[in-house]
């Protein structure tokens, strides 16, 4: 017989005590009326445990795809330690319930830690990924919008909650959006303008490739590599020619941003490219290069398969 929830609570509260996976298996898809009194006896725990316990129910979550904690992780949103909030909405990344929309909206007010709003927008990401696509209700895009736009547009937020709003923001193909993406990328501020390129790529929007091409040629190398990121996200072949040149960036993330991008976006020039980057004297790039493109041919002729790719012993049926 499976111990009662009250024994697997008083025993994971007891901070002499190790946290037994067993026990915390045992708190796997709880019931409503368990999560009542997981919920009664949560605020009881010290919360240096309760930030040990959401960790270690997110490894075993992660190890074992049977195991739904998101019951807990929704109450675990409420709690007053920081810690745990970020580890709760961690835990929820891959939940697209809509009830959650309201949630991470009010961990976006300006009472808690600037990390926990930040970890809220990314979250709401998905969302605004799905409001695009027409995937959940009008009433919830809009309540989406709106509060991601308002808290952008509040200057007196900090400069990481306003540019991780941002990214939440960039699927969504409304002005007020394309909008706040061209403020932050004029405002001189670097890390608002590098979500700025970031959303560019983000947004399935063309019109931000004159700004992209450009950033690919900039000094800086954390710019040059969200543009080459951003004009993968596009698929545009206009930025082939400038991506070839970065995939011997002395930046190597930018060399191999730039031969995911090519290998994204295709194309005889594209291939061509990669094709030059199998004899790269970078053993990272070599490996980008052949992984690009073995992805490539897997939907055109297989028989076509550069020989170097063939030789590296690379499997492009992966």
């Amino acid at each position: 017989m499976s111990p009662a929830i009250e024994e697997i609570l008083a025993e994971l509260g007891d901070n002499a005590r190790p946290l037994l996976k067993s026990r915390l298996a045992g708190l796997n898809d709880l019931s409503a009326a368990n999560l009542e009194t997981f919920k009664r006896s949560w605020g009881t725990i010290d919360f240096k445990r309760r930030r040990e316990i959401v960790s270690r129910l997110l490894e075993l979550a992660a190890d074992n795809v049977e195991m739904n904690f998101d019951g807990i992780f929704k109450l675990c949103l409420k709690d007053e330690d920081p810690v745990v909030i970020e580890k709760a909405i961690e835990g929820l990344w891959e939940n697209e319930e809509t009830s959650l929309i309201n949630l991470l909206l009010t961990l976006l007010d300006g009472r808690y830690p600037a990390k926990v709003q930040a970890a809220a927008a990314l979250a709401l990401g998905k969302f605004a990924m799905l409001a695009e696509h027409g995937k959940i209700n009008a009433s919830y895009s809009s309540k989406l919008v709106e509060g991601l736009l308002g808290v952008f547009n509040d200057r007196s937020r900090e400069i990481e909650v306003r540019r991780r709003v941002l990214e939440a923001l960039a699927p969504i193909s409304v002005p007020p959006v394309r909008d706040a993406i061209k403020e932050a990328y004029r405002s001189g501020v670097l890390r608002l303008v590098v979500s700025a390129i970031y959303a560019m790529g983000n947004s399935c929007d063309a019109v931000w490739m004159p700004a992209l091409l450009a950033e690919l040629a900039n000094d800086d190398a954390e710019r040059r590599y969200e543009a080459a990121v951003a004009c993968g996200e596009l698929e545009e072949k206009a930025a082939v020619p400038k991506l070839s040149v970065l995939t011997d960036d002395p930046d190597i993330d930018v060399s191999l941003a730039a031969v995911q991008a090519l290998g994204r976006i295709g194309g005889s020039e594209a291939k061509r490219s990669l094709e030059l980057c199998l004899r790269s004297s970078r053993a990272a790039v070599q490996q980008a290069a052949c992984e690009a493109l073995g992805e490539l041919v897997v939907g055109e002729d297989p028989l076509s398969i550069p020989h170097e790719i063939i030789e590296q012993g690379y499997d492009y049926r992966q």
